[in-house]
């Protein structure tokens, strides 16, 4: 199939701002998809007559497979196409309609406009040949919808725990399930206005959910419970379902997936316990998938797999396009009839994310089995983090990072701990909703019970030396160190760069931005003597997009927080640093900068730590919004790199 001839279409979901380099135009053209229509209605399903035992039942629903294939089916298993077809009829190819009436047209109307979601589109249309610029317009869009159901999410368990320290109920929310609802009512779901046939813009091979509501929100898969996504035939063009993505997540016991092919089994005849007990039927996402196998439409696959320490011991993966190459019906492993499908994936294609998934393992038990060459040290913290940090270097013999002093926390003057008189909470068995340290913090607890972020904050105040509460409590995040095992790496595009052996949670505290704490006047010496230098006050305040939601509820209003100062100092990473000093720059980066006291009560001199902006699958490189340098001094940005 030739993808350069298709036709490129923008999101008409979303209205870019007029400071985007993305195109916004306000009258689209309607296209259709051409698509081949069956030759012969397909019949109806008949009950099996009384008495047929199961190989009777077995040739029956042979013959009614057999009958809705138009050209048949060839004694060496082939299925033909319809006759007297061109090659290139058999693609889904959306082409503009030569003359569009005033009803063919879609008007573009702003996210979050206060409309309710329509029912999704059935219109089907692929979206090939961006820009770098509609790239990076489409992933923004896509990282801030899923920033906004992330923080509902945890607003709405946060909302939860209150209420059933309160009323006393037993019964949870299900956060996601509330986050998608909300979005959903007030239209901030996305990707729905057309159907999008392969790959999703703005969704990266790799990308890892927690959520299956999560992937109905972006539209990269559009069934909450089902895993066939599909077309319905009552609402396709020609009367034919399509099916656009699967789900391969063991949930049928005949399904084998190898990596990059996959026999997918069909869905229904399934029990509430998962146990087939009927025989499937060619209907719905199966007859989907099979008339997507006839004309040669790819689906995105995502694979889902239990994962230790997600947020619901579950992790679902986009691992890119496949094609359906045959079809067969078959007896189970439980004695009832399935479908088959038989699917490998297209070429050309990143590395599957499941697959790396399976690969940090080995790297976290086994690293130098798994990389025989390019580890020079499995620890370059020397046993002060938590876990072990690597340094992996297969590009050149730069080992400068085994030099440097490795440090845990930041090194400030002992001045810094002489302003503000210390005082703290009185919680004996941990902080409660009404203590100091929560009305510091604006009334509320800036973490949830598992230490994710609810929002962010100027200033966070986290427990210290002078309170009560043990080090369990709840309002103690950072100053715990990482939870993660991370690898300083070299790369050939940025230098030297840092990443995570383990999936990273939305929200969920990295690691502290460590250095030597300089004065201004301290740092202009350094500088002069070629010193690397970082100043906390020019990284950007991404932490004001997290759990914002003024977008989602138009009287809300963020809780008070303390003013901070303006930070006048500097940190000097030259000789005595940690993994932070590693990451790599980027204006759309996927971590972002909170500031924290804990240890002293100098609002001037807070501790700079580092969020997760997004699910950072391992092995994905870490970014961080540095700011633009400040030319009015003599400092200037500096990255270890």
């Amino acid at each position: 199939m030739d993808y350069n001839s298709l036709l490129p279409f923008p999101d008409l979901n979303h209205l870019p701002s007029t400071s985007s380099t993305f195109p916004t135009p306000l009258i689209v053209p309607k296209i259709e998809p051409k698509l081949e229509p069956l030759d012969e209605t397909l019949p109806s399903p008949l009950p099996p007559p009384p008495g047929l035992d199961l190989f009777s039942e077995y040739n029956r629903l042979c013959g009614l497979f057999q009958s809705t294939i138009p050209g048949g089916i060839q004694p060496n298993g082939a299925v033909s196409a319809l006759p007297n077809s061109h090659p290139d009829s058999l693609a889904l190819v959306p082409v503009p309609d030569p003359n569009p009436s005033l009803s063919d047209v879609v008007v573009l109307s702003p996210p979050g406009s206060g409309r309710k979601l329509p029912n999704r589109s059935a219109e089907l249309v692929r979206i090939t040949d961006l820009k770098a610029e509609d790239e990076l317009y489409f992933r923004d869009t896509v990282r801030k919808t899923r920033m906004l159901f992330e923080s509902l999410r945890i607003f709405a368990i946060v909302e939860d725990e209150k209420r059933r320290d309160t009323l006393g109920a037993n019964r949870r929310t299900r956060g996601d399930l509330k986050a998608a609802a909300i979005m959903r009512e007030r239209g901030l779901w996305i990707n729905r206005d057309k159907r999008i046939v392969g790959s999703m813009p703005g969704v990266l091979v790799g990308d890892a959910f927690f959520f299956r509501m999560e992937l109905c929100v972006i539209g990269l898969h559009g069934q909450a419970q089902a895993g066939i996504d599909y077309v319905p035939s009552s609402q396709s063009s020609n009367g034919e379902p399509i099916a656009t993505s699967i789900i391969v997540s063991g949930g049928y016991e005949d399904d084998e997936d190898s990596g990059d092919v996959i026999v997918y089994t069909g869905h229904g005849g399934q029990d509430n316990h998962g146990r087939q007990v009927m025989h499937q039927k060619l209907e719905c996402g199966n007859l989907a998938l099979e008339r997507s196998m006839h004309y040669g439409v790819e689906v995105r696959v995502i694979r889902g797999f239990k994962y230790e320490g997600s947020a619901n011991g579950k992790v679902y993966v986009y691992d890119g396009l496949y094609k359906i190459v045959d079809t067969w019906f078959d007896v189970g492993k439980s004695g009832f009839g399935v479908f088959k499908f038989k699917l490998i994936r297209i070429e050309n294609q990143v590395e599957m994310g499941s697959g790396i998934f399976k690969f940090a393992v080995s790297l976290r038990t086994q690293p130098l089995e798994a990389r025989p060459r390019g580890y020079n040290s499995l620890d370059l913290s020397s046993k002060k983090e938590n876990f072990p940090v690597f340094f992996f270097n297969d590009v050149d013999m730069d080992h400068s990072p085994m030099y440097c002093d490795y440090l845990v926390t930041t090194v400030f003057p002992p001045y810094v701990y002489n302003v503000g008189r210390g005082n703290g909470c009185n919680c004996a068995g941990g902080c409660l909703d009404d203590c100091l340290c929560a009305m510091k913090n604006g009334g509320e607890f800036a973490y949830d019970l598992q230490g994710i972020l609810v929002r962010g904050k100027p200033l966070i105040f986290e427990c210290g030396p002078h309170c009560s509460c043990p080090p369990t409590c709840r309002n103690r995040v950072t100053q715990k160190g990482v939870r993660n095992r991370f690898e300083v790496f070299r790369s050939k595009e940025t230098g030297w760069g840092v990443r995570s052996l383990d999936l990273i949670q939305a929200g969920s505290f990295i690691c502290e931005f460590a250095g030597v704490v300089l004065t201004r006047e301290q740092a202009q010496i350094f500088t002069m003597n070629g010193d690397r230098l970082v100043y906390p006050s020019r990284f950007t305040g991404n932490w004001k997009q997290w759990g914002n939601l003024s977008e989602v509820f138009s009287d809300y209003v963020c809780p008070e927080s303390p003013s901070v100062p303006p930070l006048d100092f500097a940190m000097d990473v030259s000789r005595m640093r940690n993994i932070a000093c590693y990451l790599s720059h980027s204006t759309s980066s996927n971590v972002m900068v909170q500031f924290v006291l804990y240890d002293h009560n100098n609002l001037s001199f807070p501790r700079v730590m580092l969020f997760a902006m997004e699910n950072i699958p391992p092995l994905r490189e870490l970014s961080l919004d540095y700011g633009v340098a400040d030319e009015s001094n003599m400092g200037k940005l500096a990255i270890c790199n």
